[in-house]
């Protein structure tokens, strides 16, 4: 379950702030027939059931909650092309000519996504600019090489090294030597994209249920989906669960791990401290394994995102060491208040890179996005359309990528995945 909000806290900024009406999604009720069922609310089943409807396709989704409420609705709202893994990840498993491809195709991700808020007039405060910020000296390093490696091998230029004065024009603060600016990233208010996806699609035609939990898919053709109160035959099914998954598909056991982030908004900054934090509205993370993230809001709120959490219990001290970093980075704020703070969940492969393919032939999935699914989940909601449709080669480039289960078994999969996250915690310091 996602972690619960501290009482005196609202659930979360974004739920405090939607500006898209989605209108009533009333839960299933008896039994339907359509040329799709989606399964899960979030960005890939918001997209997915879009971009099928607007093919022509019927197209039922079922949400077990609301629509956005996984990390599709709570995230950092970061836009970014790449991968949750380096791109030498993808190389190595299948080569430069197919990582190439999918490096694009993560570009394109980011340019679908500013497309589909202009298409479908969804307000929620798209803005361009990141940066990928340097913790110590040896990121300094990684992060050149990186760049030198981007722009040679795949053709890649929008990545600029910032240090000195040049990264405090977008970043006021001593915590970091320097930062990749990559003028094609880009942040956005999660939550009102998301809801403005499903509001588009059910303009397109889908009917949309919340609250209406897929309990058993019954595989056959067409397959059925069952939910507590009602049934939908399908000629296709498209699972867009990602972390809230919870069994339905044994076969997909083990390939993610569920991973709790935080978050807290502050209260709106003067323009005065804007001009002492974020000067120029970019979004920022840092290199380091476990890792922190943060923009300003259009009312200009620092959105601060960070630590980590895998068995579903908030971390020891988690709001002193939330409240400490942003100290610690804009000594500025000092004094501001923090009036919002949340959690959420996404899922991680692991070697952090996504996880598509299908069971069977009419069951198709994308999951696994490791926290780097802002834009990909919109460009996977399109690939599992075209797959679905025959033209499933782009779907399938990423379908070859290899995945592991995680090892020790259902007992023993979370404990190792922790000890291995203070590992790369430890490392973090050095």
């Amino acid at each position: 379950m996602t972690i619960p909000p501290r009482p005196e806290h609202p659930a979360s900024w974004y739920r405090a702030s939607i500006a898209v009406e989605l209108g009533d999604c009333p839960p299933l009720e008896g039994e339907q027939r359509a040329d799709v069922c989606v399964i899960g609310g979030g960005i890939t089943g918001c997209s997915a059931a879009l971009h099928l409807a607007e093919r022509g396709y019927s197209v039922v989704l079922l949400e077990a909650g609301e629509i956005a409420h996984g990390a599709s609705g709570r995230s950092g709202g970061q836009i970014l092309p790449g991968l949750g893994t380096d791109i030498a990840t993808v190389e190595k498993a299948l080569g430069r000519e197919r990582a190439r491809e999918i490096w694009e195709m993560s570009r394109e991700a980011v340019r679908l996504t500013a497309a589909l808020i202009e298409r479908h007039d969804i307000p929620c405060e798209l803005s361009w600019g990141y940066l990928h910020a340097a913790v110590k000296p040896r990121h300094v390093r990684e992060l050149e090489a990186f760049r030198e490696r981007m722009a040679r091998d795949y053709d890649y230029s929008a990545l600029t090294l910032l240090e000195g004065d040049a990264l405090r024009e977008h970043v006021v603060s001593d915590a970091y030597p320097a930062a990749l600016f990559d003028a094609e990233g880009g942040h956005l208010h999660p939550l009102n994209y998301t809801l403005g996806l499903a509001r588009a699609a059910r303009r397109a035609g889908v009917a949309i249920h919340e609250h209406s939990a897929a309990v058993e898919i019954r595989h056959g053709d067409p397959a059925t989906v069952v939910t507590a109160r009602g049934r939908v035959a399908a000629d296709f099914v498209v699972l867009g669960t990602n972390a809230y998954q919870a069994g339905l598909v044994p076969e997909l056991s083990g390939r993610i791990m569920r991973a709790a982030n935080y978050m807290i908004a502050t209260a709106p900054l003067s323009e005065a401290q804007v001009a002492q934090v974020l000067p120029k509205n970019d979004a920022l993370s840092d290199a380091n394994f476990v890792l922190d993230y943060y923009r300003l809001s259009a009312d200009r709120r620092l959105i601060f995102g960070g630590e980590v959490s895998y068995d579903g219990r908030e971390p020891r001290n988690l709001t002193t060491r939330m409240d400490d970093k942003i100290a610690r980075i804009f000594p500025v704020l000092e004094g501001v208040p923090i009036e919002y703070r949340w959690g959420g969940d996404v899922a991680i492969t692991l070697d952090r890179a996504p996880d598509f393919g299908r069971l069977g032939r009419n069951v198709y999935y994308a999951q696994g996005y490791s926290g780097h699914g802002m834009a990909l989940a919109g460009l996977a909601g399109q690939l599992l359309t075209e797959a679905i449709a025959g033209q499933g080669e782009r779907f399938d480039a990423f379908a070859a990528m290899p995945h592991r289960r995680f090892p020790g078994g259902r007992l023993l999969r979370k404990p190792l995945l922790v000890l291995a996250t203070h590992y790369y915690q430890l490392r973090d310091r050095l």
